[in-house]
């Protein structure tokens, strides 16, 4: 048995499909995929919350493991902890989702976020002024901490919810706040980024798109790529080139603005994966009207305001966690393929990360700038990541329960756009090198 303050596990011999007692890693609360134990009895049902806002299911009364040893690891964390835990657990065991790696991007379910919006976990941040619950950072990073491990459907509000509502609450006019957040509170608003271009990369400063001067507003023309979730989202925000491109200040001239959704000019083309997933897509502005009360912050300012939102998108436990139901089921496998020591190590590297992605958290809670720290987590978490997936690939095979076998398969699809979204991990390298005075 041991217990890693990432998520609390515990290897326990729980039959397989074929009759085999081996170690599994178990999560405190929840049934084991192959056995029938568990820790606490909780009512099941999506709508558990509904009438406890905020406050998110009763608790039974059991023992819980308590450690104050971190900021997100006080008594009043846990307890916070353990009432998400359960609530999934009774989610999992009702059949409402099966776990999934790199469910935040691509697992879409706007019930369950309107679900987890009812418990007070969607919004958590957002003044209390503007719908939201005026929670910590912490807070939220424990709770973001708990869904992801569990493999939870939270692509619907996770964008709008991390990136997009920080974004407003610090840019946007209080007419935008009071239009926007309130809805994202409710687990009702969806949003996309548009910021990566064809033929760009992860260079931002070469955005080629562009938003003309009309009357009341702009016109937005041009490509974004690789924006997740598009095709099902209420808005985007889009960063765009007001003014014309300047080779001696590349940052120049880059503004934000908010692109309602759907819109009769605006053409959202799928970017399948291997697999057949959709949640990328390309989108083409053909002459996009946004009015001027649309415009995030001051024009040409974009270029500061979205290094400031890449900090919550890079430095987010979901860049370290996206496999971690996948993890959790490799110990039995790996200890058939003499492996497990490896398991071992991926869990030392988890802690790891996790203590920094924390540190980040805090830090964003004080205002302090995070860039290359926020790059390190992403950079890591994501290296990190592909290893369980080449691991599980490794030791996973034709006799491998079933839930593992499709989690292997499905990481192995997704593989080749961990070190790419959010950042190419070689372009965060020079973003830490440059931070450090090095070049």
């Amino acid at each position: 048995m041991f217990d890693l303050r990432v998520l609390p596990l515990m290897t326990r011999d729980y039959p397989d499909s074929r009759g085999r007692r081996t170690p599994q890693v178990w999560f405190p609360g929840c049934a084991a995929s192959s056995g029938s134990d568990r820790r606490t009895a909780v009512p099941v049902g999506l709508l558990s919350c509904h009438s406890r806002r905020g406050r998110g299911p009763r608790r039974p009364d059991v023992q819980r493991p308590r450690n104050e040893g971190s900021t997100v690891e006080t008594a009043e964390a846990n307890g916070l902890r353990w009432e998400v835990r359960e609530f999934l657990a009774a989610q999992i065991r009702s059949g409402s989702f099966v776990p999934k790696v790199d469910a935040w991007l691509t697992v879409w379910d706007e019930e369950f976020s309107r679900a987890l919006a009812d418990c007070g976990w969607v919004g958590m941040t957002i003044p209390a002024e503007y719908g939201g619950h005026g929670r910590s950072f912490l807070e939220r990073f424990v709770v973001t901490e708990e869904l992801l491990a569990a493999g939870a459907p939270v692509a619907a509000h996770w964008i709008a919810d991390r990136q997009m509502a920080p974004a407003l609450i610090r840019f946007g006019t209080p007419e935008q706040r009071r239009t926007f957040l309130p809805a994202i509170a409710r687990g009702e608003s969806y949003w996309a980024i548009g910021m990566s271009e064809p033929d760009s990369g992860s260079d931002l400063a070469s955005v080629r798109t562009r938003a003309d001067r009309v009357d009341g507003g702009w016109r937005v023309t041009g490509t974004k790529v690789w924006t997740s979730g598009a095709h099902r989202a209420n808005a985007m925000m889009v960063l765009v080139r007001t003014e014309p491109a300047d080779a001696r200040h590349r940052h120049a001239g880059l503004s934000q603005m908010i692109v309602e959704l759907p819109c009769p000019d605006v053409h959202i083309r799928a970017i399948r994966q291997a697999d057949g997933e959709h949640h990328f897509n390309e989108v083409h502005f053909d002459g996009a009207f946004v009015p001027d009360e649309r415009v995030v912050g001051s024009l040409g300012d974009g270029w500061a305001q979205v290094t400031a939102e890449l900090a919550y998108e890079r430095s987010g436990p979901e860049r370290l966690l996206s496999m971690y139901p996948l993890l959790a089921g490799l110990l039995a496998p790996a200890v058939s393929a003499n492996r497990v020591g490896e398991v071992g190590r991926l869990l030392a590297r988890l802690a790891g990360l996790r203590h920094m992605s924390a540190s980040v958290a805090a830090d964003l809670e004080r205002g302090e700038p995070v860039d290359s720290a926020a790059a390190a987590v992403k950079v890591l978490g994501t290296t990190l990541e592909g290893d369980i997936a080449d691991l599980a690939d490794a030791v996973t095979g034709d006799e491998a329960d079933e839930s593992v076998f499709a989690m292997t398969r499905r990481a192995l699809a997704h593989r080749p756009g961990l070190t790419l979204r959010g950042g190419t991990n070689e372009v965060l390298r020079g973003v830490i090198v440059k931070e450090m005075g090095l070049r």
